[in-house]
């Protein structure tokens, strides 16, 4: 196992993560470390607290788990710390604001939606389930009418 000195550790993921944000290849070249070491400091540093997943995507496409520990992180800020924490995190605060309102939301709509399409959808099978109810109940009565019409008048009916 090859052992990096703390310092290449600090600059690769100061660079991996926000407001860098470079990709895990570019870095491996540069820096001389296998991308799986850095995948696996990235990590790391992700399941110890880090919210902003440096992987040279943009914040739009983070995890709906990194936006949530975002918007919880600046639940109490005022304006100036929400600022300065967005600049620190390579993020803008309409983004964070807009995450802050798609979690408030979450609850309101079932399933993710408003809800009309789920009832309507519901309503047109309900529609679709009386109406052959209705279908069925016809039938079942024409065939017990049929059964009476032949034990009174036999089968022939013609005679």
């Amino acid at each position: 196992m090859v052992k990096y000195p703390k310092d290449v550790k600090e600059k690769a993921l100061a660079r991996m993560m926000a407001p860098n944000n470079e990709p895990v290849a570019k870095l491996s070249r540069e820096l001389n470390v296998s991308p799986w070491r850095l995948y696996t400091w990235r990590k790391e540093a992700l399941q110890a607290g880090v919210v902003a997943p440096g992987d040279g995507r943009n914040a739009e496409v983070w995890s709906g788990k990194a936006k949530l520990a975002v918007v919880l992180e600046t639940a109490a800020l005022s304006e100036a710390e929400l600022g300065e924490y967005c600049r620190a995190k390579g993020l803008y605060p309409e983004q964070v604001r807009g995450w802050r309102e798609v979690c408030e939301h979450a609850f309101d709509q079932p399933g993710g939606t408003n809800g009309k399409p789920d009832r309507k959808r519901m309503r047109e099978l309900e529609k679709e389930l009386r109406r052959k109810d209705r279908a069925l109940a016809e039938a079942a009565a024409l065939l017990v009418l049929r059964k009476k019409a032949a034990a009174i008048w036999g089968e022939g009916g013609d005679e």
